[in-house]
């Protein structure tokens, strides 16, 4: 079942998914800049016992969950991922 959107529905529906991708990217950000400086500190306080660990496994697991819920299934090849690797494909067998 199809649902037509209205211009204002699809605008506002774009809008959402981009807003989603920003928070994405923010997160990742940064967990790419709080994890060094959390190594850091512990290589400088406690380099015997590595604490650090623990937050970066549990960021990265809610970064994981955060980019599923963004992107959904299709994280890594795209939503037309398949249809594009089957055209250029069918392309190349031409020559």
């Amino acid at each position: 079942m199809n649902k037509q959107y209205t211009q204002e529905e699809k605008y506002f529906r774009a809008k959402k998914k981009v807003e989603n991708i920003k928070g994405f990217y923010a997160n990742l950000l940064a967990y790419c800049l709080v994890i060094p400086f959390l190594f850091f500190i512990n290589y400088m306080t406690s380099p015997g016992y590595w604490w650090f660990f623990w937050p970066m496994v549990g960021w990265g697991i809610g970064l994981g969950f955060h980019a599923f819920g963004v992107f959904g299934n299709n994280l890594i090849f795209g939503k037309d991922w398949e249809e594009r690797k089957i055209k250029e494909m069918m392309d190349k067998d031409k020559f």
